[in-house]
């Protein structure tokens, strides 16, 4: 009987350690991919920059005052409701974007989340499970959607129209590094570090800068702290058309004037 009680408390002791050995592993293997160095001739945007994300919630602040001050103009012409999703950016909830999603269903839009909660970087599966989501509310709102992909998000919006364009209208990044070296930016090595991959080699899209066969818009800003305003912004032929907007990278969750154009943008396709 004892022996059997220490043969349990042993093999109980061994399966304990080599999960903790797996542990080490894999915690050595992402800490490894978050000190690889950067390459040679790319740089994300100046740490003045970075430190300039700290204004986001002053930004906010100031814009919203500026808008309660602006004279109202009368009741806009009525524009056809779409459905449109939000896809939260890298480590974020999508709870961060509910103010643009106020913002559109005051334009009665109907505004969903992408259903995936914290987005903590793309994997085989859950992409698989965004498009099923994407063609199923396309499938029952009876038309195409407008993704609107914020940072990371965008990456998603971009994929997710290239397999599905026949369920998307439309696609809108914002501060979203689709185009040029994948380092260009001051969150490379967090996200390899908690996604477990290589910007390299990421389990969806392996040409981000191909253009998705929908009308595709890229907000982008030069204040931006996070992503190279040239990687958001993008070159000819990857997106349909580039704008700028005054806002931090983090401010592109909730800032009142991208909450504005995205009612255009959304409008006018």
């Amino acid at each position: 009987m004892q022996k059997a009680v220490l043969d349990a408390n042993l093999k109980q002791y061994a399966q304990a350690a080599a999960r903790v050995a797996l542990l080490r592993a894999e915690v050595a293997r992402r800490g490894a991919l978050a000190l690889q160095p950067r390459p040679e001739g790319v740089r994300g945007p100046k740490w003045q920059a970075f430190l300039g994300e700290l204004r986001t919630p002053v930004e906010h602040w100031q814009a919203n005052r500026q808008a309660a001050r602006a004279p109202c103009i009368g009741d806009q012409a009525r524009v056809p409701s779409r459905p449109v999703m939000l896809l939260p950016g890298f480590g974020t909830h999508p709870a961060r974007m509910k103010p643009l999603g106020r913002a559109l269903e005051d334009a009665g839009h109907r505004v969903s989340d992408w259903g995936l909660g914290f987005n903590f970087g793309p994997s085989e599966d859950r992409f698989e499970r965004l498009c099923e989501r994407v063609v199923t509310m396309a499938r029952k709102e009876g038309q195409p959607l407008v993704l609107v992909g914020w940072s990371l998000g965008g990456i998603f919006a971009r994929e997710v129209a290239k397999v599905h364009p026949e369920a998307v209208r439309l696609v809108v990044t914002m501060g979203t590094p689709f185009s040029g070296d994948r380092r260009a930016n001051n969150a490379w090595r967090a996200y390899q570090l908690i996604a477990g991959h290589s910007v390299d080699e990421p389990p969806i899209g392996q040409d981000m800068s191909a253009k998705p066969p929908v009308p595709t818009v890229a907000l982008w800003s030069a204040r931006d702290g996070i992503v190279s305003p040239r990687s958001s912004c993008g070159r000819r032929g990857e997106r349909d058309l580039a704008i700028p907007m005054r806002c931090t990278h983090l401010g592109f969750a909730a800032h009142p004037d991208v909450a504005a154009m995205l009612k255009r943008l959304v409008a006018a396709y």
